[in-house]
């Protein structure tokens, strides 16, 4: 690399750079990632139901947070879930997203399933 020139971007590490930024008085401050879920606690939460349709093109997805279950477990209920409602739907990062706005019928359905759950969001 010349000099002069800086890598700030790499196939293997993305872009390069941008975790350390120096602050105004010369020392660095880590930036925080916003990656995972947005239950902090899921203990002391419970279980959410919110509709999210950002990145969707428009379409409304039902996402269903802080289930006490494993992938496998997660799966079964989505699967189950899905059939009842007669749409799609996936696991992603713990959660179960289900396509369509289904809140009330999910948090009746989770319910007898023995999931104390609540509605998030407006």
């Amino acid at each position: 690399m010349s000099q002069g020139k800086r890598l700030v971007y790499s196939t293997e590490d993305g872009q390069i750079g941008k975790a350390m930024q120096p602050s105004k008085r010369g020392k660095k401050k880590v930036l925080k990632n916003a990656s995972g879920s947005a239950i902090k606690n899921p203990a002391k939460q419970g279980v959410r139901i919110r509709r999210e349709s950002k990145g969707r093109g428009g379409k409304s997805v039902c996402v269903i947070d802080g289930l006490p279950l494993n992938n496998v477990e997660l799966k079964v209920l989505q699967k189950k879930l899905k059939s009842q409602l007669g749409t799609g739907g996936s696991v992603k990062d713990g959660c179960i997203e289900i396509q369509g706005d289904h809140r009330e019928k999910l948090l009746q359905m989770l319910d007898k399933e023995g999931f104390k759950a609540k509605l998030s969001g407006g």
